[in-house]
């Protein structure tokens, strides 16, 4: 039997409710019903008891004469339950009343009974016939509206606290449930702020029992996530490092033999034996990059960069990159009035996500294009854009390209697949957010960096 249900009805909350509130009802109602019979009982008891003994004391009365009765009307009838005594004669003829309009005969077999005259109900109490001279016969009643509403009366007055109680205890039942559920999402929510940097246990201390054991189970899936992590950035920071002096000495060697190599099919195998060493080396490089990125823990201080400073520097690095291929490599005016920015990062930061992404933008570029790099103002802020006249990347693929070693299918630009990744990263450290899309007044890719919030 499954106790939270499938659906919006899956909620502790509505599940404590569903559960309890109807456990809540029914003791309600067997409590008003048990209320109800105990004082009917009660009431019936009593009341009887006293008829009895008001008609046996008026009937043993030794006279001739009917008893003076005291009159009363319909509201003491009714409303105060005051009985109504009929006095007969030995023949059954009605010899004294306390209340005429009451049209009620003597009633032949002595004891109590229930009589419903009209739209109304009496309870009745008939004395025996005596022989004695003078003997009259006693017939008592009582009004069994004044009962029913006595009973109601007292039962009601005996439930009300349960009734009062019912949805105070409903109220103070989803007050409990919410600071549970509040708790639950605190813990939710520090799990949320786990990234592949910040892996740490959650704490136990407030934890509730029942939910404790989930919480360990979490941390110890926490544990082996972190250990995963550490042991992959040490795999590509020892791989990298090991693998950069070899494929140096590689290079090297390919320098020196460059003047040995005739022209023909031995000229073009040695390009491309050197073109792959050289696309070896940036992978080694940006894994490098990527195994520093991830190692540095450390918050960094809020440090004054000079943006149109370190736009000249990331485009004076690559401006030989853009000459060999033909490239047009600009930087256009800035809209910023003043070129320093504050930023919670370090420049070397910044300076990696420009870097790549200018790169990447000249690596993806036929030969013969355009590459601009522009500051725009983006409300009190600033934004970067990095804008080219390459392919552009299908829609399909922008929300990917993000993600490591992954390239787009179908491109033919060599690459390592870690420089978006890396510039990602590097720009979150910042603050920033990088984000891309096709340009839309002729082909090419516009990558942006912005603030994240």
């Amino acid at each position: 039997m499954r106790v939270f249900p499938s659906g919006r009805l899956c909620s502790l909350r509505r599940v404590l409710l569903l559960w309890l509130v109807p456990v809540f009802v029914l003791v309600a109602a067997v409590s008003a019903g048990a209320a109800y019979w105990s004082y009917n009982t009660m009431v019936s008891t009593f009341m009887d008891n006293q008829m009895s003994l008001l008609a046996d004391s008026i009937a043993a009365q030794e006279q001739n004469l009917p008893p003076q009765l005291q009159p009363q009307n319909a509201e003491s009838v009714h409303k105060w339950g005051t009985y109504v005594v009929q006095v007969f004669d030995k023949d059954g003829r009605l010899q004294a009343t306390s209340w005429p309009d009451l049209a009620a005969g003597l009633q032949e077999a002595p004891g109590f009974h229930d009589l419903r005259n009209g739209r109304e109900r009496w309870r009745i109490y008939t004395t025996q016939a005596g022989d004695a001279p003078g003997q009259h016969r006693v017939q008592v009643l009582q009004s069994g509206w004044f009962r029913k509403h006595l009973v109601v009366e007292r039962a009601g007055a005996a439930i009300a606290p349960v009734i009062i109680l019912l949805p105070l205890l409903m109220l103070i039942l989803w007050g409990a449930a919410a600071m549970v559920s509040r708790g639950l999402r605190e813990i939710a929510d520090q799990a949320a702020r786990q990234d592949e940097h910040t892996i740490a246990e959650l704490p136990l201390e407030r934890v509730p029992e029942e939910i404790a054991p989930l919480v360990r189970s979490f941390n110890s899936l926490l544990t082996r996530l972190r250990d995963a992590f550490n042991t992959q950035r040490r795999f590509v920071q020892d791989a990298a490092h090991e693998l950069r002096t070899p494929i140096a000495a590689i290079g090297l060697q390919l320098e020196n033999l460059r003047g040995d190599i005739g022209g023909g099919a031995s000229a073009q195998r040695f390009a491309q034996l050197e073109s792959g060493v050289q696309r070896a080396q940036r992978l080694v490089d940006q894994l490098l990059k990527l195994s520093r990125q991830e190692a540095a823990t450390a918050e960094p201080q809020p440090e004054s960069v000079n943006l149109p400073a370190l736009l000249q520097a990331s485009i004076g690095t690559l401006i030989a990159l853009a000459d060999r291929r033909g490239i047009d490599l600009g930087l256009l005016p800035s809209e910023l009035p003043d070129g320093q920015v504050q930023l919670r990062c370090h420049s070397a930061d910044l300076r990696s996500v420009l870097d790549n992404l200018i790169e990447n933008a000249l690596r993806y570029t036929p030969e013969g294009g355009v590459v601009d790099v522009r500051v725009v103002k983006d409300g009190e802020r600033f934004a970067i854009e990095v804008m080219d006249t390459g392919p552009g990347i299908p829609e399909e693929f922008l929300g990917r390209v993000f993600d490591r070693f992954f390239r787009v299918p179908g491109n033919d630009a060599r690459g390592s697949g870690l420089g978006l990744s890396i510039a990602q990263a590097s720009a979150q450290r910042c603050g920033l957010r990088v984000s891309l899309r096709n340009r839309t007044d002729t082909n090419g890719l516009v990558a942006r960096v912005g603030f994240a919030s």
